[in-house]
């Protein structure tokens, strides 16, 4: 004890163990959660937007405009995209004419009844779309569809 009053010491009782403090910070932990929302929120605000571009999985075309009556889409639609470019691409990645066939081919043994979707851009070359369509009659899929935007 020193001489003047009792010590203010953080020791319980005559133990040199240090105190055990009841409070926590939370704001560290506030602030971390706060900046993950936020990135979240703009993650999924950019993953929404991409969705609904026109085409499948984030790859953007221009689609022509048309007149056409809308179909009821369904789980066995399979969308193939073509960019101005002449790209073709598939679940959102770029892929040639070769790699597409055999991909069809499989679509075409697991469920011949798939519904082909072509979206291709207005600027894309006919011969493009052709060469898609070829592609999927020549492996047994005959539903195809031309997607359009609405006038």
């Amino acid at each position: 004890m020193a001489i003047g009053g009792p010590s203010k010491s953080h020791h319980q009782g005559d133990d040199d163990e240090p105190a055990v403090f009841g409070e926590i910070n939370i704001t560290p932990l506030t602030d971390i959660f706060l900046v993950l929302l936020i990135i979240f929120m703009v993650t999924s605000t950019a993953l929404v937007e991409q969705g609904q571009s026109g085409a499948g999985a984030g790859v953007r075309v221009d689609l022509p405009k048309g007149a056409a009556q809308e179909i009821a889409r369904v789980a066995k639609d399979f969308p193939i995209t073509i960019t101005a470019e002449g790209q073709i691409a598939v679940e959102g990645k770029s892929i040639d004419v070769d790699a597409l066939k055999a991909r069809l081919g499989e679509l075409a043994k697991s469920d011949p009844d798939t519904q082909i979707i072509i979206q291709a851009d207005v600027n894309a070359h006919h011969g493009r779309v052709v060469d898609v369509m070829e592609a999927a009659r020549a492996v047994g899929l005959t539903r195809m569809a031309i997607a359009t935007d609405s006038p």
